[in-house]
């Protein structure tokens, strides 16, 4: 006469897995992603305005609990380098954050990540073109030359440790004739933007060479943004995982 043991297994055998309408096992569900916080999912707070900068981030699988653009000077200073500047710039953002942060109970104990990006020929500063004369000249400059785009990370833990990660980029673009300028700045996409163009419209076609990433160009270096969240044990495939369940429910 078989044991308890026995019967048991018998009874658990004699159950069938779930399966699909066409009589297949139906696959199973992902597991959901924990947090390395012990099951509590910190919140991140991105320091920007950017629409560019969220969008590679919810490219990479994260949404923002929170968008809080700083409202600093962006000016460089005399004889500033452009390392210093974009670093400078991301950690002034990501601290005027934290203090705006502190009326906000809802954001405590949050992650802030801010970034800031320069373009540079040599050690020449193209700042923001606003007007078109000024986006004019910026792609006179670029202009069958190589330049350079910094893109500084600064990341502040719920625990206010700052973590900062500069990186560079080599772009060179294709000399430009006049008309390929002036229809340039007829698509309006140069804007608000360092150096004045946007890689990813119309100006990605300007682009001989690039060496790097270019998703620093684009304004958020993904890598090594990433690798900061991670590394301060930012649970960042916990979207992953629950996209992947809203997606498929």
């Amino acid at each position: 006469m078989p044991g308890r043991g026995a019967a048991k297994g018998e009874a658990a055998s004699s159950q069938e897995a779930p399966r699909d309408k066409t009589g297949a096992p139906a696959p199973a569900k992902p597991a959901k992603a924990k947090s390395k916080t012990g099951g509590h999912r910190p919140k991140l707070v991105l320091a920007s305005a950017s629409p560019r900068r969220l969008r590679l981030l919810e490219q990479a699988g994260i949404t923002p609990d929170g968008l809080r653009p700083a409202n600093i000077d962006e000016s460089a200073k005399k004889g500033e380098a452009p390392r210093h500047l974009c670093r400078r710039l991301a950690r002034g953002k990501a601290e005027a954050i934290r203090k705006l942060l502190r009326s906000e109970p809802e954001f405590e104990n949050s992650f802030i990540l801010a970034a800031d990006t320069v373009v540079a020929v040599g050690k020449r500063i193209l700042g923001k073109a606003e007007k078109e004369h000024e986006a004019t000249r910026c792609l006179e400059l670029l202009s069958g030359r190589s330049h350079r785009v910094y893109s500084a990370i600064c990341l502040i833990t719920p625990s206010g440790r700052i973590r900062e990660r500069i990186v560079e980029t080599r772009v060179r673009f294709k000399r430009l004739t006049r008309h390929e300028i002036e229809a340039y700045i007829a698509t309006g996409q140069w804007r608000g933007k360092a150096g004045g163009y946007a890689v990813q419209g119309v100006a990605g076609s300007f682009v001989v060479k690039l060496v790097g990433s270019y998703t620093n160009v684009v304004g958020l270096p993904l890598y090594e943004t990433l690798n900061l969240l991670a590394g301060e044990d930012f649970p960042v495939t916990y979207f992953w995982l629950n996209r992947v369940e809203v997606e498929t429910a």
